[in-house]
């Protein structure tokens, strides 16, 4: 049996899918269950779920990273305490948990993918709550995977290509952010890996426990990305208006209440090496996104 907590959000919402595509049996909560109240916890695992639970998938997270900088306290809770719970309930159980991180434990300083051994830097609240996430997460647990990702994009929630195509369909310019480089990932393609690394855990060669980096491949600016998405908007006739234009601005020019790393690619090859995946390209995720049945097209009218 499958936990899925955090069924809700952009990520949640693609494991799900992807979950009952594959008819792997699962149970999936969202608000209902307090993850930072160990008793909530605890007494859904035991008196609903039963203790025949194998995965838990932990997608629940505080995710505002302006936000969080004015409600630090609830993004710890969430980001930290909320991991922390469910750590300890996986090692009372004896399931293996599988714990989503982010790029922004990373201060972007560098100018190389940034590996899985690479110090953790977090220069904002957001980071430094999902930081002290990991951290409480491999303090309580051996049977861990968490599984660090970027500038996620997916049919459920806010994301960055809706609201491009939103603005482009609506304004004669607009303007996005030049200088802070990453890899823009789509949700369903971290849903896909984070199955194949449960059904490689079931076998009799699992994936070996730890930390792990996963976003489609490549990296891109805002702008670059914003780019992409106009070019393949308008070949997909779903960009009306073809002469916005988009331009490059430096990350002053937008001032934010938090910092954002300048540089946050992740570096996938050892995910990509212990799977024997091929990660795609961003571009080409970017595309799979647009043309599916599930885009919504009222989202960028």
């Amino acid at each position: 049996m499958i936990w899925l907590i955090g069924c809700h959000g952009m990520l949640g919402t693609e494991v799900s899918r992807r979950l009952k595509e594959k008819k792997i049996d699962f149970v999936a909560t969202g608000h209902e269950v307090d993850i930072t109240d160990f008793s909530a916890l605890s007494d859904f695992a035991m008196n609903i779920i039963g203790k025949n639970i194998d995965f838990i998938i932990n997608c629940a997270a505080y995710t505002n990273v302006d936000k969080a900088e004015s409600e630090s306290n609830l993004a710890q809770r969430i980001n930290e305490d909320g991991p922390a719970n469910i750590a300890r309930l996986a090692n009372q159980i004896h399931a293996i948990l599988i714990h989503i991180s982010t790029d922004y434990v990373f201060d972007g300083t560098d100018n190389l993918p940034f590996t899985e051994n690479n110090r953790i830097v977090p220069i904002g609240v957001y980071g430094k709550t999902k930081a002290a996430g990991e951290i409480a997460v491999q303090k309580q647990l051996e049977e861990y995977y968490i599984i660090r990702t970027a500038w996620l994009y997916g049919h459920a929630g806010k994301n960055f290509v809706y609201t491009m195509l939103r603005l482009m369909n609506g304004r004669d310019s607009i303007k996005v952010v030049d200088d802070q480089k990453g890899s823009p990932t789509f949700a369903a393609d971290l849903a896909e890996v984070i199955i194949k690394i449960i059904e490689q855990a079931s076998s009799n060669s699992p994936l070996p426990y730890g930390i792990y980096h996963c976003t489609d491949s490549g990296e891109a600016t805002w702008y670059d990305f914003a780019c992409e998405i106009k070019k393949q908007g308008i070949e997909l006739g779903l960009i009306d208006n073809k002469n916005c234009i988009i331009n490059p601005c430096a990350t002053e020019e937008y001032p934010t209440p938090a910092k954002r790393p300048a540089y946050s690619v992740l570096d996938k090859e050892k995910i990509q090496k212990t799977l024997g995946i091929t990660i795609p390209a961003w571009q080409e995720s970017l595309r799979k996104f647009l043309e599916s049945p599930l885009f919504d097209k009222s989202r960028i009218e």
